[in-house]
This record gives structure tokens, sequence and C-alpha cells, in this order.
């Protein structure tokens, strides 16, 4: 079965999206089989993904909800080993729905069951905050990336958020991992980035990543086209970066591999 990796953080505005849409643009570059599920109720990986929501079609919401198998939700993309679930304005009504559910934690997990043994990873952009489709997503994932912005409130909040995958691990899904923490946006010209980034490295030690996101325009331009970084503008160091971090990742699957 495919890894699965959440992405998450409470906070907007971090590079959550962002880091979903290319990391999983760049694995399916590095031809890897990778699967996007967008559990975000804005839909912003879907869009950023050039797969605008469609009223007719099915999303997320009818797996979570109505228990459409998930395989009928497949949406191909402009990458050829890059297949999207999609969400939409629905889905911000699953939140209460499951509510009287039973096994309303787990119901992302059974829907990619049948589904995540075709795909090398599975990457899922969660809602910016910590409800149940958060929750969903964590009980489903063997680990969660952080996104965590180079500003003066970056490890603000995650304390709640390392709290709540303690309770996770506890309760839904004991092998719960942190894939890493990844710092975004960075500016290495300011004295407020290089301590945000001793903070997160002293706090986090060896699960920050050493790929490190920049600040970049064509970055921050290829949502509106719909498009990845790396199709948008593979030149950019945005795109760069997420090949890095891509390639990181891999090595570190192949590391564990091959641990004793």
């Amino acid at each position: 079965m495919g890894r699965i990796i959440a992405v998450a953080n409470q906070k907007g505005g971090v590079g959550k999206t962002t880091t979903a849409v290319n990391l999983a643009a760049s694995l399916a570059a590095a031809e890897r089989r990778v699967l996007a599920v967008d559990a975000d109720p804005q839909g912003n990986l879907t869009s950023g993904l050039g797969r605008k929501t469609a009223e007719s079609r099915p999303s997320l919401y009818e797996a979570l909800i109505d228990e459409v198998p998930l395989e009928s939700l497949l949406v191909s993309t402009d990458l050829e080993h890059l297949t999207l679930v999609p969400s939409d304005r629905n889905l911000t009504g699953a939140e209460v729905e499951l509510v009287p559910l039973m096994a309303r934690e787990f119901r992302l997990r059974q829907a990619l069951a049948p589904v995540a043994g075709a795909y090398d990873y599975v990457i899922i952009d969660c809602p910016p905050s910590l409800g149940l489709l958060t929750v969903n997503a964590l009980a489903a994932a063997d680990s969660v990336l952080i996104p965590l912005q180079c500003e003066y409130y970056a490890l603000e909040g995650v304390s709640e958020l390392t709290a709540t995958l303690e309770r996770v691990r506890q309760a839904l899904n004991p092998g719960l991992e942190i894939e890493g923490v990844l710092l975004t946006m960075v500016d290495e010209r300011t004295n407020l980035t290089q301590q945000v980034i001793g903070e997160v490295r002293t706090h986090f030690q060896e699960q920050v990543f050493e790929t490190q996101v920049p600040r970049s325009v064509r970055l921050a331009e290829a949502p509106s086209f719909g498009k990845p970084a790396i199709l948008y503008d593979i030149r950019s160091k945005g795109a760069e970066a997420y090949l890095q971090l891509a390639r990181e990742l891999l090595s570190q699957g192949q590391m564990a591999l091959f641990a004793p």
C-alpha cells in the first residue's frame, strides 16, 4: 500500500495547499504514482491542479457521507502519474454530518482502503482547522507533514497540533508519525527568518526537512493558472524547492526500506 501523508497545520496561510499541490506534482514528475486527496472544503488543491469544482461532479463529500466508492471519484490531471480526488463546497457540511455517523473518524480511511494500494503516495490536503475532516485525514495517514511559515508566530499553535497528533495516536492511529516539518516562505536575507529557522530546528531537531521553500512570485502565481509550479515555471526557485523536497522524501523512504 502507498504511503499516506496528511499535510496539516491548523493555521491558514502557511503554504499547506501549496505544499500539497507541488509535492504531489513533484513526486509524480519522478514517476511515482500519486493520489492527491482534497479534504479542504475550499477546494484549493482541486483548482491548483487545474480541475475547478463542478456542481455535477461528485467529490470527496460523497465518499465520506454517502460511501460512494472513491474509485468512481478519481479525476486525471495534467501529469501522467498524478490523480486527484476533488473537493467542493458540499464538504463544508461534512463536519456536521459526520458527527452522528458510526466510526465517523475512520470514514476517509475506509474510503481509501480499496484504492491506496494502486499508488506509491497518497497526499491529503487538510483544512486549516483541527475538526473532523482533519481528524479523518490523521486517522487514515501513515504520517503528517507540517508546513511552517517563517514568521514571528511560526510556532504558535504548533503545541495544539502536536497535542492533537498525540490524541490521535492514542485513540485512533497508533502508527501515526511526523513525516517532517517544512519551512515555507523563507527569506534568508532577514534576521527574523534566521531566528525563526533556528527556533524551529531547535524545537523539532531532526524532524525538520533540509529543504526550505523560499518566497517566490512564480510559486504564488501558479495556482491562478491552475498549474503546479513545475508546469508553470520549472526553473523558478519554488519549483526547484519542491522537486528537492520530493527527492528528500524519496531518499528517506529508501533509507527506511533498508533500516534494520
